[in-house]
């Protein structure tokens, strides 16, 4: 009996991975244009890091979390999603100390258990960003522009920008007390869920994707109605200087967020292309979580990108490899030989070779070199070692020129 791998937990393949590594260098050059610096945090972290960021009464933590105890009775926790353990990180390491405003991403795997589906895994990837220490509204547009940006040098097309505020501490406990009593007399059309959950995160239910909760919540008390004037002000610089980017987007007063420290703005980068798996990218700010966690009372915002649901959008196999610069055919015992010695110098020197290594006919080493789609394919056997003349084919242009053998290295790292 074969061994297979976890049920949402997938393998990703050569034949993919040139488009995984072109979104997150995509990432690195653009993050670091708006001064950004990656930070690497463990995948397995304390559970109560997760419950005292995320919020106990979330899907995620009362039912997605990978948790389990170590041999010392620990409670660990695979990470669900990236901005708890960099904010752990940010005070254990106190960053704040070196530079009054952080800019952080990451990338890697996330971990959470749920039903498989279409751009939803078990382990899935994300790529992300904190700005930690800046509380104007400028830097929440400047973290806008940035996604837009990187969602621009990717290629990506049907997204759109969706922000809201969810508001604060101040404001946002009457707009509870509205949205339950709403709620509490629509109870009956209410999914199961929902029911339960309606006096505990009743926001979620905003989100819910069941028909029945969507009708019944069309006319539920919108948040931007409860703000209190430091948010609404906040939330229209947010907007003007949205407006003074050219960067568009569109105000969506329905959209939470399922993690418990999102305040004030909040925004997801939607498509139509994924079914109700819609969001790309999605995130918000969190002023109080540093200081929940133990830290100083600094502000923050950020956003997380899930790669899965990217790779999907451009398509998996649709960044190339690079090519070869050169394949080394070679025949007979000493042609190979020199073959290998030189294609190792040549890799040395940064030029990208390959050769055969199985002693296969001139045709069938012809057949790999255009498989592999090399620039430039140099033959070498008795016959070029007896001459001292090699013969190096352009495979683009279909023209065969002699080289000498004599300074030949050289002769190929001019022309490569």
């Amino acid at each position: 009996m074969s061994i297979t791998a976890i049920k949402g937990m997938n393998d990703i393949l050569p034949s993919n991975v040139e488009t995984w590594q072109f979104l997150e260098q995509k990432a690195r050059e653009v993050f670091g244009t708006y001064g950004f610096s990656e930070i690497r945090t463990p995948v397995v972290e304390k559970t109560e890091l997760f419950c005292r960021s995320i919020g106990e009464t979330t899907d995620i933590v009362e039912k997605e979390m990978y948790t389990f105890d170590d041999k010392s009775d620990n409670s660990l926790t695979l990470r669900p999603e990236g901005t708890a353990p960099v904010m752990r990180s940010f005070i254990q390491n106190r960053l704040h100390t070196l530079d009054p405003v952080s800019k952080l991403y990451y990338m890697g795997p996330m971990f959470r258990y749920e039903r498989p589906q279409k751009g939803r895994y078990r382990q899935f990837h994300q790529i992300g960003a904190e700005v930690l220490g800046v509380e104007d509204p400028k830097i929440d547009a400047q973290v806008l522009s940035m996604l837009h940006h990187f969602s621009c040098a990717i290629g990506l097309e049907s997204v759109s920008l969706q922000i809201n505020s969810l508001g604060c501490p101040e404001c946002r406990p009457d707009y509870r007390k509205a949205l339950i009593a709403y709620l509490e007399a629509r109870l009956p059309s209410l999914c199961s869920e929902c029911q339960r959950r309606y006096t505990t995160n009743p926001l979620r239910v905003l989100d819910c994707k069941a028909s029945g909760c969507r009708e019944a919540t069309t006319d539920a008390p919108s948040v931007l109605d409860h703000l209190c004037s430091g948010c609404n002000d906040h939330f229209g610089q947010v907007k003007a200087h949205l407006q003074a980017l050219a960067i568009p987007y569109a105000v969506n007063a329905r959209m939470v967020r399922g993690l418990d420290y999102y305040v004030r703005t909040t925004f997801e980068l939607v498509t139509d292309q994924l079914g109700s798996q819609n969001a790309v990218a999605a995130g918000g700010r969190y002023d109080g979580l540093v200081e929940s966690l133990g830290g100083p009372a600094i502000p923050g915002i950020g956003f997380a990108i899930g790669l899965e649901r990217l790779v999907l959008m451009k398509g998996e196999g649709q960044v190339q490899a690079a090519r070869p610069d050169l394949f080394l055919a070679a025949l007979g015992d000493e042609a190979t030989a020199q073959a290998f010695v030189l294609m190792s110098k040549l890799q040395r020197n940064g030029v990208k070779a390959e050769m055969d290594y199985l002693g296969k006919s001139l045709k069938a080493q012809m057949r790999r070199a255009n498989k592999l789609n090399a620039r430039f394919t140099l033959i070498l056997g008795e016959d070029e070692l007896r001459t001292g003349n090699a013969e190096l084919k352009d495979m683009d242009q279909s023209n065969q020129i002699p080289i000498s053998l004599d300074g030949l290295e050289q002769e190929l790292l001019s022309r490569l």
